[in-house]
């Protein structure tokens, strides 16, 4: 690719990606400091269908990852060449952040009553309920809260925490390869990539959001936490109260990916 695509690739991989968090991570600002959103299914089909928007806004340009794990895992199996993998995972983290920062823009007002409202001081301990707004906790704060855990580490280990973020970030990738396969005779039309993509995504939060938030995208983790972090968060932010942001919200999913389209590729697809 020539290095002029190869920028017009990743400046499309920077607007999908802050679509894809902007829309999906405002979800979960409006469901924890509002109330706006009505259940985990609403701020999952957000999530689902911002990432169709997304993809179907970028796709043309940029061939729609959003994730670096996503773009590592299709260069394993040569669908992507390995050689513009930084570009695309700088150009995730940046859209990230960039959404993040749009977020904080619009919501710091609300988080700071909200925060002043449930007794929170923001860096400290119990501050993991606004902070989750933008990185990712484990089990998730808002359903602690409603559900009473007072022993976070007793409902949900580091190891558990990390299976789930391999077993959903593994049956993203899967669903992924599934529904882009040309030789999958059961394929769905080009037209319904997108939407097909987003809804995978929504299932796949609607169970594993309760547990981990549902991260399955290290950008979506680590660009909103750097936000957090620089937005008074600190250590609540990075490392996290239980130091875990590295090996469930990076390492887990990005061995989950491999994993999922090795399953389909061995297991499912049509030759």
């Amino acid at each position: 690719m020539k290095p002029n695509a190869i920028t017009t690739a990743a400046i499309a991989e920077v607007v999908g990606t802050y679509i894809l968090i902007l829309f999906g991570l405002g979800a979960v600002h409006t469901a924890v400091l509002t109330g706006a959103q009505a259940g985990l299914w609403q701020v999952a089909i957000v999530w689902g269908v911002g990432l169709s928007i997304a993809i179907y806004t970028t796709a043309a340009l940029c061939g729609a990852h959003f994730n670096p794990v996503v773009t590592i895992t299709f260069a394993l199996f040569g669908k992507f060449p390995a050689n513009r993998i930084p570009a695309y995972i700088i150009a995730q983290l940046i859209g990230a952040i960039l959404a993040a920062a749009t977020l904080y823009a619009l919501f710091s007002g609300i988080i700071t009553e909200f925060e002043s409202a449930n007794g929170i001081v923001r860096g400290q301990p119990g501050s993991e309920l606004t902070a989750m707004c933008y990185g990712e906790y484990f089990p998730n704060p808002a359903v602690a809260k409603a559900m009473n855990w007072t022993d976070p580490a007793k409902v949900l280990t580091t190891a558990q925490a990390m299976l789930a973020e391999v077993i959903g970030t593994a049956f993203l990738l899967f669903f992924i390869f599934a529904i882009t396969d040309a030789r999958n005779p059961g394929n769905v039309h080009s037209k319904q990539v997108a939407l097909m993509i987003g809804l995978a995504l929504a299932i796949i939060i609607s169970v594993i959001a309760p547990l981990t938030q549902a991260c399955l995208n290290p950008a979506r983790d680590f660009g909103p936490r750097l936000v957090a972090y620089v937005a008074g968060w600190d250590t609540i932010a990075i490392p996290g109260p239980r130091s875990g942001f590295f090996t469930v919200y990076i390492l887990a999913p990005t061995l989950g990916a491999p994993l999922g389209g090795l399953l389909y590729t061995v297991l499912v697809r049509h030759d």
